[in-house]
C-alpha cells in the first residue's frame, strides 16, 4: 500500500479585511457601553451620597437622645461636606462627633429646578435653617451652612429649642435630586426627584 504524504501549507492567518471587521464592532460595543456605565457611575455617586446622608441624620438624632444633649448634622454647602456635632452645655459649643464626609465629585447640595418639597414635609422647598456658631454671644449665623438639630428626645428643634417640623437637606447631580426630610416626630425619609419641575417625589 501507497500512503501519500500532503505537504503542509503555511498556517492561515487573519486578513487585514477581518481585522478591521473585529475593530469596528469593539467600537460599536464601546459606543454603547460606555456612555451606559458612567450613567450608571453617576447613579451610584449621587443615590450613595444620599443614604450616607440619610444615615448621618439618623445618627445625630439617636446621638442626641444617647449623650442627653442637642445633637445636629452640619452641612457645609458650598465645601460639599458635612458632619455630625454634640452640644456641650459647659461651654455652650458644639463639638465635632465625626470626620468630616465629602460629597462625591458629580454631586452637590442643591434641588435644581425642582419648585416644590415631597408631599407632607416641607411648606416650600429649601434646605435645613443655617447653623449658629455659638462661640460668640449673641450666636451667629454661618453663611452657606445648614443643620438639622435633634433634642435629648430625638425630636428636631430649630436654634432656640423649638419644636420644628421643617428640615430638608438636598443633593443633586443635575440629572436626580435627593431630598433627606425630617417630620416633626424625629421621622427621617429619603426621596428622590428625576430633576423635573414637576413635582414628582418618590420615597426610597
Amino acid at each position: 500500500m501507497i500512503y501519500r504524504v500532503r505537504a503542509r501549507t503555511a498556517d492561515a492567518g487573519f486578513s487585514l479585511v477581518e481585522m478591521m471587521m473585529v475593530v469596528a464592532i469593539i467600537g460599536v460595543l464601546a459606543a454603547i457601553t460606555v456612555p451606559m456605565s458612567g450613567n450608571a457611575l453617576r447613579f451610584l455617586k449621587v443615590s450613595g451620597d444620599a443614604r450616607s446622608l440619610s444615615n448621618a441624620t439618623a445618627v445625630a438624632k439617636m446621638r442626641a437622645a444617647a449623650k442627653f444633649t442637642q445633637s445636629r448634622l452640619y452641612v457645609d454647602i458650598t465645601g460639599k461636606t458635612y458632619y455630625i456635632q454634640t452640644y456641650d452645655k459647659a461651654t455652650s459649643a458644639w463639638i465635632n462627633e465625626t470626620g468630616t464626609t465629602s460629597l462625591s465629585s458629580t454631586v452637590s447640595f442643591g434641588y435644581g429646578p425642582v419648585s416644590a418639597a415631597p408631599l407632607n414635609t416641607q411648606t416650600a422647598i429649601g434646605q435645613a435653617p443655617l447653623c449658629m456658631n455659638t462661640t460668640v454671644s449673641p450666636a451667629v449665623a454661618v453663611a452657606n451652612t445648614a443643620c438639622i438639630i435633634f433634642n435629648s428626645r430625638g425630636l428636631p428643634v430649630d436654634a432656640t429649642g423649638s419644636p420644628f417640623g421643617d428640615d430638608a437637606i438636598y443633593i443633586t447631580d443635575s440629572t436626580a435630586v435627593y431630598g433627606i426630610t425630617v417630620a416633626a416626630t424625629g421621622f427621617v425619609r429619603l426621596w428622590r426627584n428625576n430633576y423635573t419641575s414637576t413635582p414628582s417625589w418618590s420615597l426610597q
